[in-house]
């Protein structure tokens, strides 16, 4: 009885609630009308309209077919790639479109299409009704034709009440001219398909590796999925997503009457298969390409006013911005790929090929490959120029003869770090808080607290042995001491986008996240502690020019100060004697000084070595993408051999420099000028002093060969 009473009311609540929603909703409509049509803005409508009028009838249908190429230059001024961004296709008149493709999009897109005049209120108010009703978008408010407004004349990242109004009023022009075919013909030639793919015969051909007429039904809802947000329903990336959108458009199609029941049940019931077309006119290096294109669509959101954000009050402002970043990000990549670019990035294809050899030839046994062909154990590492803190090499796995672009796991994936996580929320902070490297702390097994390597304990210790032997106990307890709060703060500032709310445990000391960190945020918070505690957003694009030599983009580093210059540079002095522990017998040549740290979690599933020196800043990952135990990894070391191998070749011929004292400056001394004049010297070897290498043997034989960490 009592609980037949607690659903009544359930329901009377939920019934008023929805008609109030209808009164506040039909209020708004009515005032809005009345406000636009009748009060003080009629004027600016007939000016918008007049705008729509002439911005229509003095375009063609040149416009609607898209065929710019985006060019990427390497830091010398050599092609990286070329893209185009019609890559793999044609132009498809409307005669040649299958009619799954037209009876699939209305039916999920605008089912009035061939009815209304471009502009379908009753179909918006539908919309909003049902996301208010159902909290979430079940239904699009935006006509076909609207859309195709928004993609070929419109600005996405403007907010105003006008960008609507102007929309629509676009959209009831282009009805005015061409007809319903035709405008179906420009929607499915110019709808976005993520990764480059603009139209159907791309997508097609892209995905599929095919003829648009040897398309199913299934596959056609399949590539249809994919427009409504091409980064949320990314076949590469979120192929789940891409499945889920893929049955509904069939379920709409099949209540609509445009397929049946037996189809229905095969078509969601088929197997999607992805087949990727070999590349054979276009120049392009696959992880260089990837994290260039995310740069620079980023760069273009930035220009264009898009304020980025990691931390939120609430989750309706985070799924709110999330739907904001999406929908721009879709937008700018597509620009990108569509206007004729030319990107000028900071990248050193020799150091990049040096990376990506490196990382090959170490790991060049592993030979085992998953059910798609590729290698299941990998790694990926970033270069950063710590004069300037952009990047100059980044390698998103191993070598393999795909002909698309694949995972770029240096900036796409999250691992657990490992104790290499542990100078940056941990001893750093530390040092900030009154610590120094000599302060001593007990090193003891207690109670509910971790365990170090081989269960060695050593008592009383420094702060600067205790990071020399990676010793968890220390970290913790100074951790416990700083608080998850203070520690995960370094990492937010540094925008880790990896942080959520059950990684403010004491286990993050020793690497015990949830989602992990990137090779790229490795490798720009270490650089961080080398340019005195200060963080640059890190990139690798320079500036992006138009097809017209315009300078749309020009980088300019967005510095943040999260470390003091006296804990930054003393951080860096003890991270120069981890080679007495667990980076032992892993020194640069020539008595190159470097500051590195190392990171292995429990069951040796990841690997990490992060390190710099005054010139660049390495960070290196090793693991299997679906993680398990790396057998030997202990004796191997390969995330070790890799950074070693590789940093040795970039700085020969290089002179050794010091890293700067952590004294207080005088007053009378820009730290400015000092940092400056000792990047000068690095071109003049003749006045540079060899650093003596002071490396004390003594204590190595107390370090274990791995610091095991919690994962």
């Amino acid at each position: 009885m009592a609980k037949n009473q607690k659903t009544k009311k359930k329901k009377h609540r939920v019934f008023w609630g929805f008609i109030k929603v209808q009164i506040v909703l039909m209020t708004l409509v009515m005032i809005a009308v009345g406000y636009y049509f009748v009060g003080g803005y009629a004027k600016q409508v007939d000016s918008l309209r007049h705008k729509a009028h002439e911005l229509v009838v003095n375009s063609d249908p040149s416009a609607f077919v898209p065929s710019q190429t985006v060019t990427v230059y390497a830091a010398n001024g050599d092609v990286i790639s070329e893209k185009k961004s019609a890559k793999q296709t044609g132009y498809v008149a409307y005669e040649d479109i299958p009619a799954d493709f037209v009876t699939a999009i209305i039916s999920i897109e605008d089912k009035k299409f061939y009815s209304h005049n471009g502009v379908d209120i009753k179909g918006l108010l539908r919309a909003v009704k049902a996301m208010l009703k159902n909290g979430e978008v079940t239904q699009g408010g935006s006509t076909i034709t609207m859309q195709l407004a928004k993609l070929i004349y419109m600005d996405v990242s403007r907010r105003d009440w006008q960008y609507k109004i102007e929309q629509m009023a676009i959209a009831m022009e282009l009805e005015k001219i061409y007809s319903k075919n035709k405008i179906m013909e420009f929607y499915l030639n110019n709808i976005y398909f993520a990764n480059g793919y603009y139209g159907i015969v791309a997508a097609c051909k892209g995905y599929f590796n095919c003829e648009l007429s040897d398309l199913t039904v299934s596959q056609v809802a399949f590539l249809l999925a994919i427009p409504n947000s091409p980064t949320y329903y990314d076949p590469l990336t979120n192929y789940d997503n891409t499945i889920k959108r893929r049955n509904l458009i069939l379920r709409n199609m099949r209540e609509d009457g445009k397929i049946s029941e037996r189809d229905y049940e095969n078509a969601v019931n088929e197997i999607i298969i992805l087949d990727h077309p070999e590349d054979e006119v276009e120049k392009w290096n696959n992880y260089v390409d990837t994290y260039t294109y995310y740069c620079a669509t980023r760069a273009l959101m930035e220009a264009n006013g898009f304020e980025f954000k990691q931390d939120f009050e609430t989750e309706e402002e985070e799924k709110e911005y999330d739907e904001a970043y999406d929908e721009q990000f879709a937008r700018y990549q597509k620009q990108l790929f569509s206007k004729g670019y030319s990107i000028y990035t900071s990248i050193d294809m020799d150091k990049q090929n040096a990376l990506q050899e490196t990382i090959d030839q170490r790991l060049k046994q592993f030979k085992g490959k998953n059910d798609e062909g590729i290698y299941e154990m990998q790694s990926s590492a970033v270069t950063i120029d710590n004069d300037t803190g952009m990047v100059v090499a980044i390698v998103g796995g191993r070598s393999q003869d795909f002909s698309s672009y694949t995972l770029n796991r240096a900036y796409q994936s999250h691992r657990q770090p490992g104790s290499s996580i542990k100078p940056l929320i941990v001893y750093t902070p530390c040092f900030e808080n009154g610590y120094t490297k000599d302060s001593k702390i007990v090193d003891e097994k207690f109670k509910d607290g971790p365990k170090n390597a081989a269960n060695i304990y050593y008592g009383d210790v420094t702060i600067d042995f205790a990071v020399q032997q990676s010793l968890n106990t220390v970290a913790w307890k100074l951790y416990e001491e700083l608080t998850p709060e203070v520690g995960l703060s370094y990492l937010r500032k540094m925008n880790f986008n990896g942080i959520v709310d059950e990684d403010y445990i004491l286990p993050t000391c020793l690497g015990g996240f949830t989602k992990g960190v990137s090779s790229l945020e490795m490798a720009s918070a270490y650089s961080a502690l080398e340019n005195d505690g200060v963080y640059r957003e890190p990139s690798c694009v320079r500036s992006i020019v138009d097809k017209d030599q315009n300078v749309v983009y020009k980088y300019e580093p967005l510095e943040q100060i999260v470390y003091t210059e006296t804990a930054a540079r003393m951080m860096t002095e003890v991270l120069t004697h981890v080679f007495k522990g667990t980076a032992r017998d892993f020194e640069l040549d020539n008595h190159m000084p470097a500051a590195v740290k190392t990171g292995t979690t429990n069951d040796s599933k990841d690997s990490w070595f992060v390190g710099y020196t005054r010139y660049y800043t390495t960070a290196v990952w090793v693991g299997f993408d679906m993680p398990k135990t790396i057998e030997n990894l202990t004796k191997e070391k390969y995330s070790s051999h890799i950074w070693q191998d590789y940093m040795n070749h970039i700085h020969e011929g290089l002179s050794p420099l010091k890293f700067l004292p952590y004294a207080k400056l005088s007053d009378d001394f820009n730290r400015e000028q000092s940092r400056d004049d000792q990047s000068e010297n690095r071109d003049d070897e003749g006045e540079q002093e060899q650093q003596e290498n002071n490396d004390n043997q003594d204590d190595r034989d107390h370090a274990d060969d791995a610091d095991h960490d919690a994962e």
